[in-house]
């Protein structure tokens, strides 16, 4: 690959897109629809794992069909509570203007299902922005596990020490570290300690004060040691 490519990642939920709260509900509808013990407290706690791994966590081991047909049904109340209300989150748009014009390509790696990325992408007008796009149809093991941050620059054609991760939950800061990257971290759904003991490089609570410049010249420096 490349030695002078470099590669921005961004997880979806919480990071590109403001949809905690759209989760929040879809997952409160789906325990109202199916008698789940759903709460949102445990929303909160388990916010950027996979569905399996949040529903196993929930029910412990389920059939294959239950699991399946609860993750479909709940991601069916996302997308239909998050169309027409899905927003950027504030900063993004200059930011992902900023990295482009640095040269920096742009993939979106989450554990979310490929339809809501798609979602995102068509109705925030981001359409050819991002060299890949990783989702949970993607992998077969789910973060902390490094597999959809590898995906995404493997598609993008960048080594793991040309990426950089944004991210807001401890479990993708632990897997961008795992898979070699810089990483990030937003202050938008988990406090800074847990994020600074998963071993964010930077942590930001607003992406306006961010230097794009700075991080794509720490991220060459990491790169050419």
């Amino acid at each position: 690959m490349p030695h002078d490519q470099l590669l921005a990642i961004f997880d979806h939920d919480g990071v590109l897109v403001d949809s905690f709260e759209l989760h929040q509900q879809a997952w409160l509808e789906l325990g109202r629809r199916c008698g789940l013990p759903i709460t949102p407290a445990f929303i909160h706690e388990t916010f950027g794992m996979t569905n399996p791994s949040i529903l196993t966590r929930l029910l412990g081991e389920i059939p294959a069909a239950e699991m399946e047909r609860y993750s479909n049904e709940k991601e069916v109340c996302y997308r239909d509570l998050a169309r027409g209300r899905i927003t950027l989150m504030p900063g993004m748009p200059a930011l992902l203007d900023a990295l482009t014009a640095l040269g920096v390509k742009l993939a979106i790696g989450s554990s979310g299902p490929r339809a809501n990325l798609e979602l995102t992408v068509e109705e925030c007008g981001l359409e050819g922005r991002f060299s890949a796009i990783a989702s949970l149809e993607d992998v077969t093991r789910g973060k902390p596990d490094p597999q959809v941050f590898l995906v995404a620059a493997q598609r993008s054609g960048v080594a793991p020490g040309g990426c950089v991760v944004f991210e807001d939950a401890p479990v993708g800061i632990q897997a961008a570290k795992a898979a070699g990257m810089l990483a990030v971290a937003l202050l938008t759904t988990h406090a800074e300690p847990p994020l600074r003991a998963a071993g964010a490089d930077h942590i930001v609570a607003d992406l306006a004060a961010l230097d794009p410049g700075s991080l794509v010249a720490t991220l060459r420096n990491n790169y050419s040691v």
